[in-house]
């Protein structure tokens, strides 16, 4: 057996890396303080350009509703804010329910276990997001405190603090997630010991539910206490931090969590190839890591990207609005909007317990269950209902709009097609990655012939083909809400069209709790059938007399586990269903905001500026084809970390398992495991994160059309290869459950191969696919602070200076990305192979 190096390697590398990074920090923070140095508050309002954090609020006082009794829009969304507190009341007492579950103490220990290594891990993202959090902060320390000096002083501290709270908001918000998964899983482990499919489904979708719910109403009480209680000049300046934070968070999150879990996940997938073992087998060292990998990238990412998503898309609209809105209707939209948005919460909620009614009628004694269909139906009933109240709360909020009485079912009939698309979309991803999927039963059967190469080939078929007929819903379902906003007066706001695209990406997230529910389905049966193998349940003496007289419970292990591997595939096409949807929202988010931008540049779209909005200005077509270098980077780079860690992880475990002596690995192997798959994950994300940092400032010095250019190409192209990436990813994913599950073919060589193609599909579909969507935001928000920086300095020359430090340093990060992350051995030689011949 052979004796890893890897644990030596941290320690002699640890104090030159830590030289690095202090060198790093260093420039990011000199570089904003000459900046500083370089202009002067004055000269940030010279000339007509008016900056977006300079925008004042209306009075929210001031606009009365007629159709609503004339309340006042202040008060109106303080009901609203009040039903975000009972939205956030019941996902609390969803969690008390939970948590008082019963469960077996053997199942209650490993998820204890589990939560315990995620804890440490979040513990340790903490950290890592406060070091990050120093390159943002010193940029909006040096804007606020010294080129757009508005406010003074106070305004430079409560807009750093609302930046934290948004970064402080995905962090709890995950953590949240994380901590609720972790008592789900083992629950629904146990409730599978009875034989009955309902309450295996039923357990993961009210933890679903509480996620979903406590994310959109904390989302929503802390925008609504921005809006209502700030004093209305400083508000829009703490919006766009409390954005940027939050896209901070969810970036570095879902960033680092999906490096996390696809180094954990192949580390311990490519043991059962290796030594012919089960899945989850106790004896593996990378099953706990595994299991934690579940929640690091399926439950912390994706509820820290909900969080940021939900956000930033309402802060592009209130931009948008405050831009391009006549002055005398800005509240009126801005409360509509916010007023929409808390009511779509008793919209998820009717339809979550009328789904829930239904499936209990239907499947409470049912000894068979199609675990997708009650997930399908609860999604088609939140959009139907939510479209429904969309209407009505419009006619009665916008009815009354001088010269407008289309308006109202002109707007409701935009945001429907945001809300169709939450529905239609998830429906198109099932036809590439569901388990009854033609694509997928196509992989399954290039495998059985052609072994991992034409399973990797039909994946990718797959992913090719989900992208072409993703793209043609998602432009018609924006073409159809342009084709309504023709309709729409331009006297009341510039450019209509951009405001449905804006209202489409609100739509998206009108059902956000469901979308939210859905997603986090997957990692609670995922985990859940890890938590019934490490559990070794049926080994417990005495097990069934215990079950029988403690719990009442007649166990049938042997349909446990087929429960399990079942709904574990439902997870898996959900978990996929979800992705598009906020990959979506970024792509078509990004439009209305990058408007904002263009809105500033042009002086309210003055005709001679616009003109360098076209191909004919070179700056802005280099823009455009800059971007996708950069998409394609980011992809390289994060699979290049998962790479890595992987051979890492597999090295070490390789080395230190043992199937002879031991019924279950222990505790310190895996924490090993858990702690290479940490220390590649931040340092994948430390040097992604800076090198989007170093170019989106670099980009912004360059020529601000370029820049403009460059945010467009990256939605387009993040849009392409996410979608690509996600759904290749879920096809290879459940090609493997149908191997395993339906044919019942475990260590076959089909198999194998399906197992091959799972673990290229690992970081497709859950580290850089899931990824590109904070990625867009981020750029797009933390651009529009990097473009106000180049516009205050307005001299060429320090702006050509800066645009090549600071590119010279995105260019040093992109190096590091692939050359510090090297695999750290010689490369091999024939006499390798001879030695093994020998």
């Amino acid at each position: 057996m052979r004796t890893s190096t890897l644990g030596t390697q941290p320690t002699v590398a640890g104090s030159r890396r830590k030289s690095r990074a202090a060198l790093l920090v260093g420039l990011g923070l000199l570089a904003p303080t000459l900046t500083a140095c370089s202009g002067s508050g004055e000269a940030g309002h010279t000339g007509s350009h008016k900056s977006e954090f300079d925008l004042p609020l209306p009075d929210l006082h001031a606009v009365t509703f007629a159709g609503l009794g004339g309340i006042s829009g202040w008060w109106l969304l303080l009901i609203g804010m009040l039903i975000c507190i009972g939205g956030f009341t019941f996902g609390l007492v969803s969690y008390m329910k939970l948590k008082n579950l019963p469960v077996h103490q053997s199942m209650k220990d490993v998820s204890e276990l589990i939560y315990e290594t995620c804890k440490a891990y979040l513990l340790q993202q903490g950290k890592f997001l406060l070091l990050l959090f120093a390159f943002i902060g010193s940029v909006i320390f040096v804007y606020f405190g010294f080129l757009n000096t508005t406010g003074g002083w106070g305004r430079v501290v409560i807009v750093l603090l609302f930046a934290i709270i948004g970064m402080a908001g995905s962090y709890g918000i995950a953590w949240y997630g994380i901590r609720l998964n972790t008592f789900a899983n083992s629950r629904t482990s146990f409730a599978a010991l009875e034989g009955k499919p309902y309450n295996v489904y039923n357990i993961p979708m009210r933890s679903g539910m509480s996620v979903g719910m406590v994310l959109i109403s904390t989302e929503l009480i802390l925008m609504l206490s921005i809006m209502m209680f700030l004093p209305a000049d400083i508000a829009t300046a703490c919006f766009l931090g409390f954005a940027i934070g939050e896209s901070l968070g969810a970036s570095a999150l879902r960033i680092a969590g999906g490096i996390f879990t696809k180094i954990a996940d192949i580390g311990s997938d490519l043991m059962k190839i290796v030594f012919k073992i089960g899945e989850d087998d106790p004896r593996n060292p990378g099953t706990i890591a595994d299991c934690t990998g579940d929640n690091a990238g399926d439950s912390v990412g994706p509820s820290a990207d909900g969080f940021e998503t939900y956000g930033v898309t309402g802060v592009a609209l209130i931009t948008f609005i405050l831009l391009g809105v006549q002055a005398d209707l800005q509240a009126h939209f801005l409360v509509w909007i916010f007023f929409i948005r808390a009511i779509m919460l008793i919209a998820s909620a009717l339809s979550y317990f009328g789904n829930s009614l239904w499936a209990k009628a239907k499947y409470a004694d049912a000894d068979e269950m199609e675990f997708e269909t009650p997930l399908t139906s609860l999604v088609w009933i939140t959009s139907i209902v939510s479209i429904v109240l969309t209407f009505l709360i419009s006619s009665l909020m916008l009815s009354d709009v001088p010269g407008q009485p289309n308006l109202w079912w002109q707007l409701s009939l935009i945001i429907s097609f945001g809300t169709l698309a939450g529905a239609i979309i998830p429906e198109l991803v099932k036809v590439f990655t569901g388990v009854k999927a033609k694509h997928v039963e196509e992989v399954v059967k290039s495998a059985k012939e052609g072994g991992p190469s034409l399973d990797i080939l039909s994946g990718l078929v797959a992913g090719n083909f989900s992208a072409y007929w993703l793209g043609i819903a998602i432009v018609g379902l924006m073409g159809g809400a342009y084709a309504v906003s023709t309709q729409i007066s331009g006297d009341i706001m510039l450019a209509p069209g951009v405001f449905a695209l804006g209202l489409v990406a609100f739509g998206f997230l009108g059902m956000g709790p469901v979308t939210i529910a859905v997603d986090s389905y997957g990692p609670v049966t995922d985990n859940a059938q890890s938590v019934y193998e490490l559990s070794r349940i049926e080994a417990v003496p005495g097990i069934e007399d215990e079950l029988k007289r403690d719990y009442a419970i007649t166990p049938n292990f042997e349909r446990a586990k087929y429960l399990l591997e079942m709904n574990d595939g439902a997870g898996n096409t959900f978990k996929a269903t979800a992705k598009p949807v906020l990959i979506g929202t970024a792509a078509v988010g990004a439009t209305t905001m990058v408007f904002s931008i263009i809105m500033g540049l042009t002086n309210g779209l003055q005709p001679e500026l616009l003109s360098n909005l076209s191909l004919l200005h070179v700056p802005f077509l280099l823009g455009l084809i800059t971007g996708g270098a950069i998409i394609y980077w980011f992809t390289g780079a994060s699979m290049q970390a998962v790479t890595t860690g992987a051979f890492r992880a597999v090295e070490f475990i390789k080395a230190n398992i043992n199937l002879e002596d031991s019924e279950k690995a222990s505790v310190a192997d895996s924490r090993k495991v858990v702690e290479i798959c940490t220390q590649y994950a931040q340092k994948g994300m430390f040097n992604i994160f800076l090198g989007i940092f170093f170019a989106t400032l670099a980009f912004a010095f360059v020529e601000p059309y370029f820049f403009i250019g460059y945010l467009i190409s990256i939605a387009i192209f993040g849009l392409y290869q996410a979608i690509f990436m996600a759904n290749a990813g879920g096809a290879w994913d459940n090609a493997k459950k149908i191997v395993e599950v339906d044919l019942k073919a475990k260590g076959t060589e089909l198999h194998d191969a399906s197992i091959v193609g799972d673990t290229v599909g690992d970081p497709f579909k859950d580290t850089s696919s899931v990824a590109l969507n904070p990625v867009i935001k981020f750029t797009t928000l933390f651009g529009m602070l990097a473009i106000e920086l180049s516009l205050i300095i307005a001299n060429p020359v320090i702006n050509a200076i800066l645009a090549v430090v600071f590119g010279l340093a995105s260019m040093v990060m992109v190096w590091r990305s692939f050359y510090s992350m090297r695999i750290d051995q010689p490369m091999l030689t024939a006499a390798d192979f001879a030695e093994v011949e020998a």
